[in-house]
């Protein structure tokens, strides 16, 4: 597992397999911790090394409901777990699947035996909306709704506030949340420099909330000195927004004609992303 520093209250850890993204942040008198890394070498480590840098984690936060980003619970037993409104109802529809998906990559992988996987409690939150780094506003304490369906970067922002962004298309649930203090993007699966937009139908994702997504995040990738995909290590504001225009004209290419649809060729080479894109295509192609 690799650590980067992206700002002095910002950390963000890349798991060594399939570069799965955790990402602290830290308030005055707290931290969240947002997705998780995966080995349980790596979760054993987290509390040690957020505890050396001085930050404080009083809740954890999850970008969506695949499994892979819910193990923060296995690090930090104690905490509470918030997610977008989207994420809890998902899970609460799929009761025990992300415990499910963990014992067949564990045995898979041939992964010692881990403590099980307890999500408890979730708080959902209203999304778009904005959640509090400090004085003790992160799940567990209430949230506010921002209303309406869109946001723009730093609007309605003050203080050390996380905005929430809907965050839908890769699965039926997400969030993308904004560090406007950090000017940090942490997005969820999207915009990844190791892996082609994927589709998950069987998740409830969808092609044109995929692309409305992408269109929410634009502002804020214009703002960001970082942005934080949910696999691939930290992004420039430039390469991030160079991803987003390949990824839209990919699913603009899905949109119109699936058989005749190319993966972006920065990412599109190996196997596994040639598996993606075949599941794509058919996921939009008639039977």
């Amino acid at each position: 597992m690799r650590a980067v520093a992206l700002h002095e209250d910002v950390i963000v850890f890349v798991s060594d397999v399939w570069q799965t993204t955790c990402t602290a942040v830290r308030g005055d008198d707290e931290g969240f911790v947002i997705d998780s890394p995966i080995y349980p070498e790596e979760l054993r480590a987290l509390p040690e090394v957020l505890e050396q840098a001085e930050f404080p984690v009083s809740g954890l936060l999850a970008t969506h409901a695949d499994w892979d980003h819910l193990l923060g619970r296995l690090a930090f037993p104690g905490a509470a777990l918030g997610a977008g409104e989207s994420t809890v109802a998902r899970l609460g529809s799929e009761l025990g699947e992300p415990q499910r998906r963990l014992r067949a990559f564990d045995e898979e992988h041939y992964v010692p035996e881990r403590p099980p996987l307890g999500l408890g409690s979730l708080q959902a939150l209203p999304v778009p909306g904005r959640l509090e780094v400090g004085t003790r506003g992160g799940p567990g304490a209430e949230s506010r709704g921002s209303g309406g369906s869109g946001q723009s970067p730093d609007a309605g922002a003050t203080g050390r506030e996380l905005e929430l962004i809907a965050a839908d298309g890769h699965t039926g649930d997400g969030t993308a949340y904004w560090l406007p203090w950090a000017r940090v993007l942490v997005c969820g699966d999207y915009l990844s420099p190791v892996e082609i937009p994927m589709i998950s139908a069987s998740a409830g994702g969808a092609l044109a909330a995929y692309r409305a997504t992408l269109a929410r995040l634009s502002p804020f990738v214009g703002r960001a000195e970082w942005v934080v995909p949910g696999h691939g290590a930290p992004l420039s504001s430039r390469r991030a927004d160079e991803i987003l225009r390949e990824d839209d004209q990919y699913l603009g290419e899905l949109q119109r004609d699936p058989a005749s649809a190319r993966p972006p060729a920065s990412r599109g080479g190996t196997a596994t992303q040639t598996r993606i894109h075949r599941d794509n295509v058919a996921g939009l192609t008639p039977a």
